[in-house]
């Protein structure tokens, strides 16, 4: 199986995953135009997709929806109130209604060689969820928007060979910076966003001997920096007595807003 970040930021989102038979998009909050350079720096195309699977209706992850269902026809999947409010999204244009398919969190679903489990997350949006993605012998997860996790989430991320988490915001930066009050609370509440210390301590119960990369994702541009994001993340593990790893066991890196990741292959 093969994993990557076409783009990964407050300012829009797609993550391609998939192996020798079948890809999938994980969100489309940018243009279809940089989806596709995206794509085809590793030798894919959008038309390759075998669906795109929609986390939530925010214009971050569905900005390009309209332009790449009409242009590709890709099946689009997400939850029945997501698909609903992106129904309701002007901005998106015409979507034909036969490429829209309801899934339902905790219920998995196949398309071609992958199964596709969807797991609520709690974010300020419709009915999100996040997706782990497994085929016969790896498994990743793609888990960004979430306010708080819980132990449902611990569960439904352990045991992955590889995953992106969300690391948002640093919450000094958070606290001190220009948002409006009403926003920061809405960041720093259950139905915000990760900080990069609170995304360190989730990598830690869910670290195993066998996890092959993390990607950090969904970074703010104004609350947060890359090397601050890893940096954090990779202390709260070393720091966190309850696992045996520290934050150098394992290859950690930052997705870009504005770059291709590398790919990883397991």
């Amino acid at each position: 199986m093969d994993f990557f970040s076409i783009a990964s930021g407050s300012s829009g989102n797609c993550i391609c995953v998939g192996d020798d038979s079948t890809h999938v998009m994980i969100d489309a909050g940018i243009s279809g135009k940089r989806i596709e350079a995206g794509m085809n720096e590793y030798d894919y195309t959008t038309a390759d997709m075998a669906g795109l699977l929609v986390t939530h209706e925010h214009s971050d992850h569905v900005a390009g929806l309209g332009v790449i269902s009409r242009k590709y026809k890709i099946p689009i999947y997400g939850t029945a109130a997501t698909l609903k409010a992106i129904r309701s999204m002007k901005s998106l244009g015409a979507i034909d209604d036969q490429l829209l398919h309801v899934i339902e969190p905790d219920k998995d679903f196949v398309l071609g060689s992958l199964t596709i489990h969807p797991f609520h997350i709690s974010h300020d949006a419709a009915d999100p969820v996040a997706y782990r993605i497994e085929n016969h012998n790896s498994k990743v997860a793609v888990c960004t928007d979430l306010g708080y996790y819980d132990n449902y989430i611990v569960e439904n991320l352990k045991g992955l060979d590889a995953m992106l988490l969300e690391a948002n915001h640093d919450i000094h930066m958070l606290e001190v910076g220009a948002y409006p009050y009403p926003l920061k609370q809405r960041i720093l509440g259950n139905y915000g966003h990760l900080s990069n210390e609170a995304s360190g301590k989730l990598l830690s119960q869910v670290l195993h001997d066998n996890v092959k990369h993390v990607f950090l994702g969904h970074l703010s541009h104004e609350n947060n920096y890359p090397d601050l994001a890893y940096e954090t993340v990779r202390l709260e593990v070393t720091m966190d007595d309850s696992t045996p790893y520290t934050g150098a066991d394992f290859d950690i890196t930052v997705a870009s807003r504005s770059e291709v990741s590398q790919r990883i292959v397991i």
